[in-house]
């Protein structure tokens, strides 16, 4: 039997390949940039597209997070190697509580979406898994421009939709590239189309133009007079148009628009009732254009909302109904029939603003608001100030779509023909601390307990679980209960009330 022996010499060589081979094998280092006060700005304003993983280090969720977003970074960095083209970036809310707030950060982890130092109104929301990750940047990255090549296609155009459509002599110019800039923002509002040089040629009489094309055919086209080099200007003038004034609110984007931080004024109507939405959207142009700032206009369907109506104490059958949810309480409009009278529904949003809604909600009619039985613009009723107070369409619709994600209910579908019913009245305690109501589906009891003014909000809890709301937001360790005296209360309380 013979023994080879190897050399000093071949020896560290063959060690050199071996390291060699696992350096090459092994993942690169993620090229996440942590954010802070210092930095955030020059960061995301130079970035076409950046992803930023808003968490915090106690967040389960958020540890589970972080492996996965490092490795999605390594792979989109080998996509799109320039580092300005896409950024991953994140921010430590514990430590940097001020870009939190900035950002209306309230559960963790959250991934926005920034271009070019703009936040995105809608945030990332799909798997939370690395192949998920990687193609939504790779769809963010998809030129949501369409090249026009003959004058037929602008004839073909789909006008289901709404479409902006941009006349250039050069695709290299500025003012192609503020269009190009304006449409990768406003790419889910809007379809964006555009020719350039002789193909346009026929559209451009005094230079490069833009147009609008609103929904339905005939409808009359809109020209942007502004200045195409300004960002600023063809930003504001496309958003206009693109983003309707007053939206619908669904299961869908129900979360979305909460996190926008603004307060709701909505119209319940019926979905066959087209009349009542135009007369609410009318008058919201006519009276309420200065206010697009500080509150969303929106309109819902009776019928699939149909519980939040129960909680201020109206069925489809009232409808349409007009109502403010401050995210703490909702406010009626004393009557639809008054939505046309001069400068009655900006005074009732003047009046949110004002604090006015909500001190009558709490203290009764100012001195010189003497109706009777209405406090300011709601029915004085004690049980049913309280639903409205514990039960908000907002936390409402939160609840049942942050349950959701903890599979109760199991699925968005069942969530949205989930038959909510008042189980049982609003009752206080027995030391008068705190008050409660029962909400009830065919999956179980969803409790609503809540406390006076200054002792933490509204407790929401369903079977073995309780845990703190506050607006929108859920928060807290859960607390276990007594099974055996949860099922008595089941069984005593779930008794249905239309």
């Amino acid at each position: 039997m013979k023994l080879f022996a190897i050399s000093p010499s071949l020896d560290i060589r063959f060690a050199a390949v071996i390291l060699l081979v696992m350096g090459l094998s092994t993942p690169g280092k993620a090229e996440i940039i942590s954010l802070d006060s210092s930095n955030i700005d020059d960061v995301l304003n130079n970035a076409g597209v950046a992803l930023v993983n808003f968490y915090a280090d106690w967040c389960r969720f958020s540890q589970m997070l972080h492996p996965i977003f490092e490795e999605a970074s390594n792979i989109v960095r080998e996509e799109f190697p320039d580092t300005k083209q896409v950024v991953f970036a994140r921010v430590d809310c514990d430590q940097h509580s001020d870009i939190a707030q900035r950002y209306r950060i309230t559960k963790y982890p959250t991934l926005k979406l920034f271009r070019n130092g703009m936040m995105m109104k809608r945030e990332y929301r799909g798997q939370r898994s690395v192949t998920a990750i990687a193609d939504f940047i790779r769809q963010q990255q998809v030129d949501p421009v369409k090249e026009i090549h003959s004058m037929e296609e602008v004839n073909t155009i789909d006008r289901s939709k709404r479409n902006i459509i941009g006349y250039f002599e050069q695709k290299d110019s500025d003012n192609y590239h503020t269009y190009e800039k304006v449409a990768n923002i406003l790419r889910d509002d809007c379809t964006f189309s555009a020719a350039f040089g002789a193909v346009s040629a026929s559209e451009r009489f005094s230079g490069d133009s833009v147009i609008y094309r609103p929904v339905g055919e005939g409808a009359p086209e809109l020209v942007y007079l502004g200045s195409l080099s300004n960002f600023d200007l063809t930003y504001t003038w496309v958003q206009d148009k693109c983003v309707p004034l007053v939206r619908e609110i669904t299961f869908e984007n129900g979360e979305e628009l909460t996190e926008e931080g603004l307060p709701f004024l909505i119209l319940f109507h019926l979905k066959e009732d087209s009349l009542s939405l135009d007369k609410f959207q009318s008058e919201v142009t006519r009276q309420l254009i200065s206010e697009k700032g500080s509150i969303n206009f929106l309109h819902a369907d009776c019928d699939k909302f149909r519980h939040p109506l129960l909680h201020i104490q109206k069925t489809p059958a009232d409808c349409p109904v007009i109502a403010i949810d401050s995210f703490r309480h909702m406010y009626v409009f004393p009557d639809f029939k008054d939505l046309t009278i001069p400068g009655k529904l900006k005074q009732f949003v003047l009046d949110l603003h004002s604090g006015k809604l909500h001190r009558e909600f709490h203290h009764g009619p100012d001195p010189t608001d003497s109706t009777p039985g209405q406090v300011g613009h709601r029915f004085i009723h004690r049980k049913s100030a309280f639903i409205m107070k514990c039960c908000s369409f907002s936390s409402i619709l939160t609840i049942v779509l942050r349950r959701r994600r903890k599979r109760w209910p199991a699925t968005l579908q069942r969530a949205r023909s989930r038959s909510w019913h008042l189980a049982r009245p609003a009752t206080p305690s027995s030391d008068g601390t705190a008050t409660s109501c029962d909400l009830s589906s065919p999956a179980g009891i969803l409790r609503l307990n809540a406390t006076p003014r200054g002792q933490g909000g509204v407790r929401v809890g369903t079977g073995q679980r309780d845990r703190r709301v506050t607006p929108n937001t859920l928060t807290g360790k859960s607390e276990k209960e007594d099974d055996k005296k949860k099922n008595k209360e089941r069984a005593a309380h779930n008794i249905m009330l239309e």
